[in-house]
């Protein structure tokens, strides 16, 4: 079996290509047969992808699958539609499940549940102490002969220096990637949104950037001190940038990343004290914040856009800021919201979304995608950047739909993504030639 995706612009960051070629996909192995123009071999299957990008499959460094333990708010399977549905062929999920992930077994009940699937790549990240507790290192050896790539404690940081600075040794000998969630937990102090003059008119309890600066500066300088590649996860605030920035020059191993939602929206954006689909954690920060992230990706500061995809059940949204859950979905509208605010805003080009949303993802993790090149894995996504459409919730295919996006008009959409070589998501006319009524097309292994 063979699928030709005929007349896209193919972008790859990895060999610096952005022209209109040809792509040739062996299903039965899952890689790239060939890139060229004009290729007539015979296909079973012909994808016409005239007006599209061809970029290497997204990766998502940042999701929280649910699983086990939470799949009244998500599961493998139903997020795995989500990501498809994105674009996503490779994700990484987070461990704060209940119980959290922190042992082998846990590492391969995942992977073999995501296999059973069959929609997406799900790289299981582990728990750097166990029961996620912050006292005791966790199997870290162990978790990467299971296939693990990366720890995290993400859902809150490890408070004890010495012992993330015992973990960081071990990642570093061991080339796995610590993936920090920066934030001071003797700061929050029942903070549900940003410290600013929207906190204090709504008379709720802010959240001091501090909170998530003064842990960065820490990890960066235990990063420095171990040898870790670091990368700081769903960064916010202008000065974790700069830090992110000095840090490298210095020679540290660090990258970060940016979230839709950090970039798209502020504080001065939630509309009620009950507005809770604006609540996430790090929280809205000011205009001058969500500006800074966006000059940060600009700059090639911040490299990577993440979505930090974290669905609750409508129950554990109720209420107002203060009751209501932390966590905003985003696998379903990320490259839209991408496209629409950094590449049509002119900060990123379509090389720049294609480097932040794969290439450099896979360059930080050691894992060999994000490349469109003969003889590589088949994992591509085929984006239409001049499709116009509302954000509907309602159209989503993942378990919940906790976001403030709806209604939204945003241009480019995802029109196919193909995982190892088997087509897992296409976007079609309900009629030849229909101009409305689009729907999704799911396929299962």
């Amino acid at each position: 079996m063979s699928i030709l995706i005929k007349g896209g612009r193919v972008v790859n960051p990895a060999t610096d290509t952005d022209r209109l070629l040809d792509v040739l996909v062996d299903e039965s192995s899952g890689r790239i047969y060939s890139v060229e123009e004009n290729i007539t071999d015979e296909a079973d299957r012909i994808i016409d992808a005239t007006g599209c990008y061809v970029f290497p499959g997204f990766i998502d460094m940042h999701v929280h699958m649910r699983d086990p333990g939470q799949t009244e708010k998500g599961d493998i399977a139903t997020e795995s539609r989500a990501a498809a549905r994105g674009g996503f062929t490779t994700v990484l999920a987070m461990p704060n499940t209940k119980p959290p992930v922190d042992t082998p077994q846990g590492i391969r009940y995942v992977h073999d549940k995501a296999k059973k699937v069959g929609l997406v790549n799900v790289l299981q990240v582990g728990a750097i102490t166990k029961g996620m507790e912050g006292k005791e290192l966790t199997d870290i050896l162990g978790m990467k002969e299971e296939g693990m790539v990366a720890i995290s404690e993400d859902g809150k940081s490890v408070m004890d220096s010495g012992i993330l600075y015992d973990a960081m040794c071990r990642a570093a000998s061991s080339d796995i990637t610590v993936l920090s969630h920066c934030e001071d937990s003797t700061l929050v102090r029942g903070g549900v949104m940003n410290e600013s003059n929207k906190s204090k008119a709504f008379g709720f309890p802010g959240i001091l950037k501090a909170v998530e600066n003064s842990i960065a500066a820490r990890d960066i300088f235990l990063a420095q001190e171990s040898g870790a590649r670091l990368h700081l996860c769903h960064c916010s605030t202008a000065e974790v940038a700069e830090m992110v920035r000095l840090a490298r020059d210095m020679g540290v191993r660090v990258s970060g990343e940016v979230c839709p939602h950090h970039f798209t929206l502020c504080d001065e954006d939630i509309p009620t004290k009950k507005s809770t689909e604006y609540k996430m954690n790090p929280p809205l920060r000011s205009a001058f914040d969500r500006d800074a992230m966006k000059e940060a990706i600009r700059d090639g500061i911040l490299t990577v856009i993440s979505t930090d995809h974290a669905p609750h059940a409508p129950a554990d949204k109720a209420g107002d800021l203060t009751t209501a859950a932390f966590g905003i979905v985003g696998l379903e509208t990320a490259a839209s919201l991408t496209h629409t605010e950094l590449v049509l805003g002119g900060f990123l080009d379509p090389m720049g979304m294609a480097r932040c949303m794969s290439y450099n993802p896979a360059t930080i993790l050691g894992l060999d995608r994000g490349d469109i090149s003969k003889g590589k894995m088949a994992d591509i996504t085929i984006f239409n950047p001049n499709k116009t459409y509302t954000i509907d919730p309602a159209d989503f295919v993942g378990k919940n739909t906790n976001m403030p996006y709806g209604g939204r008009q945003v241009t480019g959409r995802v029109t196919a993504t193909i995982m190892r070589g088997k087509i897992t998501y296409e976007l079609v006319d309900k009629k030849p030639g229909g101009a409305a009524g689009l729907f999704k097309k799911l396929r299962r292994k």
